[in-house]
């Protein structure tokens, strides 16, 4: 299987088969109808400390045990309401989903409150309430207490008592809640310790940081929201960590240094709660630490290694400890040009490169029982594929665990013997599989099925070209309906373009979504590339923009653009592009610096200037405006306006937090004064993108823009 694939690849592209042309697809189908996305299984999980299995079918928690001749067994509906009569008042329509607790007892969130259920016994417990207007919730599974915060305070809720961890009254200083934008792969501000005996948390300083103005219009008169948004070159937060004991209601804080701008990441408890683990980064996020500190004092033990880079180092993973033993950890790094797994001893000891090669660990699963092995995921096959690994804690043997070509999901088991692979590729809408050590099937729980069958949709294909200098770049095409290679066809090229993203993989639909597919139906080429700075590549390949952001990836598209007029059937004249955020960024970029190239642009919550961008993100890859005078010059779109050819359109949220409304007001503003004519459309209240019904809104001007300029 895998072998057809490369053959196919290294011959430039493979094809999804062609739908039967039946029925149309709509943007209301888009949005709304689940028929037209694959089928799920829900809730798949093993059960703690077995080979057993469950997953919720037809209102009811089933189990399996793989190469088991015992039926299926389940815990249906009728039993979890019997269960849950005795302690309150709620009766379930649909069997909701679960969290094994251990391999007896559930727990479930009802009616804001947790509740557990044994399966065998059915006997129910409310295991505690949720704290009245609680924010950043963080449960402690020990003793599920919780974390919570109110403004900008930190809480603590067990058994219907509340403990105010801190009582500020300056709403500067503000813990328990994210930092650095979570630049940082850390999407909360507390932190548990194993035991449950301490709280970790963040504490920010946000005193220096300017007020930046978010109107709300809901207001009978419109109403100012500030945000704290520290832009590149600004003044920026200081970031603290603070430890309290549960037992002596006292906080320390990590001796990390007072008033310093850094940012504290891969934040990791020992396992026996006597240290924490830092990342300190300095700003200019080209120099880490590793840090060890005593949790009980907060005193610093040791600086463990250091990592350093010309252009940035990127801690977005925690330390991981091997099943409950303090002596060693696995750390994630980029050093070698590609993010591997290197083994470290907790006194910072290297002890072996766990993972080598110009592939990207892209994510850690777990440890197996006895330590031996560590799970985790890859593009070791493809940098466009996901696929699951085993590697050998004493020998770095690298085993795969999954086989079929494709994007891979797993869950796997307590003894490490048996994996549950949600997959899909080009191919293959989903499928569900039980897989034991050897990759063999022992159980399809999930078959695929084409959501699209009888659809009007034509062929994808996934490929690559060369950059200037002879890179692979990885690129998607859709043709329109009905394609005759004879007939001259409009092209919209989909970009984003930035880090941290990835739009082409051999996933179903070569990882393009519907409304890319929709608009193909519509008589549309759509072209997708994933230029140099977008991610799963390496190192080298993601900072290519580095000082230098809208210059080699704008080349790079324009490598797309010259690989459609080589088909030709793409009526060159007829070029749209569209993107958002940094694809918005992109959008304008490619029009403004290749005139006359293409004939209709629509930008989402666009980056005009990066020095209107947060600090955290703008300065890793553009450094600051005091720093690299040249490159924020070269970038700002502010300096192309006049520049611009074609009908552009530019949409925002006028409450973006992310990419500030200023941005595209601004260009606005100086195409104004150029006498350039811009569509300008916002979207009140919305933030840095177009949720719920009214992304269909969106979806049908992106549309309409296209057909009607197109």
């Amino acid at each position: 299987m895998k072998k057809r694939f490369i053959v196919l690849f290294v011959l430039g592209f493979f094809t999804l088969s062609t739908f039967a042309q039946d029925k149309q697809l709509s943007l209301i189908d888009v949005m709304t109808n689940p028929a037209v996305y694959p089928k799920r299984i829900r809730n798949a999980q093993w059960i703690p400390n077995t080979d057993k299995m469950s997953y919720i079918k037809e209102n009811a928690l089933v189990f399996y045990t793989p190469n088991s001749k015992q039926k299926e067994q389940s815990f249906d509906l009728k039993k979890l309401n019997e269960s849950l009569s005795t302690v309150c008042s709620a009766e379930l329509s649909y069997f909701p989903s679960i969290e094994w607790i251990d391999n007896a007892n559930i727990l479930l969130e009802i009616e804001e409150q947790l509740m557990k259920v044994n399966v065998q016994t059915n006997k129910a417990e409310i295991l505690t309430a949720y704290p009245e207007n609680a924010e950043n919730i963080e449960r402690c599974d020990v003793n599920y207490s919780f974390a919570f915060t109110r403004k900008n305070n930190l809480f603590i809720f067990n058994k219907g008592k509340e403990i105010a961890v801190t009582n500020e009254s300056d709403p500067n200083v503000v813990s328990g809640q994210t930092v650095s934008r979570v630049e940082f792969g850390i999407e909360k501000g507390s932190f548990w310790s194993p035991k449950g005996n301490y709280l970790a948390f963040y504490q920010k300083d946000e005193s220096r940081v300017a007020n930046y103005p978010l109107v709300d219009i809901g207001t009978r008169i419109a109403t100012v929201e500030n945000t704290k948004y520290p832009m590149a070159g600004e003044e920026s937060q200081y970031v603290y960590l603070g430890v309290y004991n549960v037992e002596t209601k006292e906080t320390i804080y990590l001796e990390t240094g007072k008033e310093i701008e850094h940012y504290l990441a891969s934040i990791t408890w020992s396992p026996d709660e006597k240290y924490i683990y830092l990342a300190v980064l300095n700003r200019d996020q080209n120099h880490l630490k590793l840090n060890k500190y005593d949790a009980q004092t907060g005193k610093l033990i040791k600086t463990l290694f250091e990592e350093k880079n010309d252009k940035y180092v990127e801690p977005e993973h925690p330390l991981y400890f091997p099943n409950n033993d303090p002596s060693k950890f696995i750390w994630f790094s980029e050093r070698d040009g590609f993010q591997h797994m290197y083994l470290y001893s907790s006194d910072g000891e290297m002890i072996k490169q766990l993972t080598s090669g110009e592939w990207m660990v892209t994510g850690f699963l777990d440890f197996s029982t006895e330590n031996k092995e560590a799970y985790f995921m890859a593009t070791k096959e493809s940098p466009i594929e996901s696929h699951a690994y085993a590697v050998n804690m004493k020998s770095a043997k690298v085993q795969e665990l999954t086989k079929e070509e494709g994007t891979h999901y797993v869950e796997i088991s307590n003894s490490g013997k048996y994996i549950i692979d949600t997959y899909s590729n080009i191919d293959i809408a989903r499928e569900v599989v039980v897989l034991d050590r050897k990759q063999r099937n022992l159980n399809t729980l999930l078959e695929n099925h084409n959501p699209l069958e009888g659809y009007n949709l034509e062929k994808a294909e996934v490929f690559t070209i060369k950059a200037e200098d002879g890179t692979d770049l990885y690129c998607g095409l859709i043709k329109p309906e009905n394609f005759d290679p004879n007939q001259k066809y409009p092209a919209i090229v989909y970009v984003y373009g930035g880090p941290h993203a990835q739009l082409v993989t051999n996933s179903w639909l070569g990882g393009s979504n519907l409304f890319l597919n929709y608009l193909a139906q519509e008589g549309y080429v759509i072209f997708t590339m994933d230029n140099r700075g977008s991610a799963n590549r390496g190192f080298e390949f993601e900072s290519a923009i580095h000082r230098n952001a809208g210059l080699i990836e704008v080349q790079d598209q324009m490598q797309g653009i010259a690989y459609l007029e080589s088909l030709g059937y793409v009526d060159m004249e007829r070029i749209g592009v569209d993107g958002w955020s940094y694809g918005g960024f992109m959008t304008i970029s490619m029009m403004v610096k290749n005139p006359g190239v293409f004939k209709v642009g629509c930008a989402g919550g666009p980056v005009i200037d990066w020095k209107w961008y947060e600090v955290m993100y703008g300065e890793r890859y553009m450094d600051t405006p005091q720093q690299n005078e040249e490159g924020y010059e070269n970038a700002s779109l502010l300096n192309y306006a006049d520049k611009l050819e074609g009908k552009l359109l530019i949409v925002h949220g006028t409450e973006d937090p992310t990419v500030v409304w200023q941005n595209s007001l601004a260009f606005i503003e100086e195409c104004i004064n150029e006498g350039k004519l811009v569509d300008y459309f916002v979207y009140p209240g919305h933030g840095h993108n177009v949720g719920g019904m009214d992304r269909l809104h969106l979806y049908r001007k992106i549309e309409q823009y296209f057909k009607e300029n197109l």
